[in-house]
């Protein structure tokens, strides 16, 4: 069934002239800036109140939180494929709001311990393992194709617009008042999406293309990703980043902490200024009718050059200044990334194919999160935020490859 109202045209906000895709926006933005109060919180527990400043641990809590992207990789791209989307977010986003409420009774009862936190972030991330790939799937149900590319950028661009807010507000909080009450806080804040999922009209749902199959497998698609060398390529250049370039938690935290020694609010104003990039490079995306992997080589490029100016960075402030480019630069190459596979993706494959891009740029963070904490340990942070550099600059030569056998730069869209 498609929506009847006509598809506008033009302007980076043209997908809130949809109503069930504002509704949706709304209610994600005020889930988002509580999800980025809880990273903060749970970075800054790990790091300076349940350890003695330990990089490893914190490296440790978010390769728990990314390990079920590929643990459950064969359940949620099916999930995402084949459940309802409209109830399966609710329950995913339920399940989440339950398990930050938990985390931070918790702290506040003083009981929290550092293998507590590993255990609600492993667990936060089985929900999450599902919650991802049926969120991206859904924004094609609200919205169409036609408006697909720009409704992903804007969804990037709320949730780092959230990042600007949501660690700056937890500084201050944390200061005042205590972890356990920014994870409380957050946990309120999944209402505004429940009660956004209540608000849609089912009517105006595009599921055109939806997945008829009952036993659709996994592996199909698998087999639709490796024929497709634009695919593979893209998928490639996102999982180098992913892995080691995507630590930004350990980065900002140990250079606030061991370098510049600065507070929790010290710290959340670096993670809002990266957001300040972050929001600019999501507003480019926006702005742009379709990606390319010429895209996706410059924003690697330009994510080495201002990794490397933050390894070297001298004072707080200009570190402040650089993370800004660094934010610029990681989301237009993930934005775009997700953008293109999304586009060049057939709808009743959409679902298995966003779990495992997902599964590819955040799974790796179980191998990199750690790596990079013990880099951070042994040699220093700024080593730590050297390897984001070399991983930039080594999916920049993963997409110049694909450029030189296929210079016309021909990704195939559905």
């Amino acid at each position: 069934m498609s929506g009847p109202a006509p598809r506008a045209k033009g302007g980076v906000f043209r997908s809130l002239r949809n109503r069930n895709y504002r509704i949706w926006a709304g209610g994600a933005l005020v889930s988002n800036v509580g999800t980025w109060m809880q990273r903060i919180a749970q970075d800054w527990l790990i790091l300076t109140q349940l350890t003695h400043h330990d990089a490893r641990a914190v490296g440790v809590v978010i390769g728990l939180q990314f390990a079920p992207q590929v643990l459950l990789l064969p359940w949620t791209g099916y999930a995402a494929d084949h459940l309802d989307r409209r109830k399966l977010l609710a329950a995913t986003q339920a399940a989440m709001g339950l398990l930050a409420a938990g985390l931070g009774l918790l702290t506040l009862s003083g009981m929290a311990r550092a293998w507590h936190v590993y255990v609600f972030a492993f667990l936060l991330g089985c929900a999450a393992a599902f919650d991802a790939p049926v969120r991206q799937s859904f924004v094609s149900d609200l919205v169409g194709e036609d408006l697909l590319p720009n409704a992903v950028a804007l969804n990037s661009t709320s949730f780092n617009a959230s990042r600007l807010v949501g660690p700056a507000i937890a500084g201050v909080l944390m200061a005042a008042l205590g972890t356990g009450w920014v994870f409380l806080i957050n946990a309120g804040s999944y209402a505004a999406v429940l009660m956004s999922l209540t608000l849609i009209r089912g009517a105006e749902l595009y599921s055109a293309g939806r997945a008829k199959a009952p036993r659709g497998k996994l592996a199909d698609g698998f087999r639709y990703v490796w024929a497709r060398p634009d695919l593979r390529a893209v998928l490639l250049m996102l999982f180098v980043v992913g892995t080691f370039g995507l630590s930004f938690p350990i980065y900002i935290s140990t250079m606030a902490v061991s370098v510049f020694h600065v507070g929790a609010s010290g710290f959340g104003l670096l993670t809002s200024a990266m957001a300040v990039g972050s929001v600019t490079g999501a507003m480019l995306t926006a702005r742009r009718e379709r990606p390319t992997v010429r895209h996706l080589i410059v924003a690697a490029a330009i994510f080495c050059t201002a990794c490397t100016l933050a390894a070297l960075a001298p004072s707080y402030g200009l570190f402040a200044l650089v993370l800004m480019l660094v934010g610029v630069a990681s989301q237009t190459f993930n934005t775009s990334s997700i953008g293109l596979v999304q586009m060049s993706t057939d709808a009743h494959m959409r679902g298995r194919v966003m779990a495992i891009l997902l599964a590819i740029a955040l799974g790796g963070q179980p191998i990199g999160a750690p790596l990079v904490g013990w880099i951070a340990n042994t040699f220093g942070p700024r080593w730590a935020i050297g390897l984001a550099a070399l991983a930039g600059l080594a999916a920049m030569v993963v997409g110049l490859g694909y450029l030189a056998r296929r210079p016309e730069d021909r990704v195939r869209v559905v």
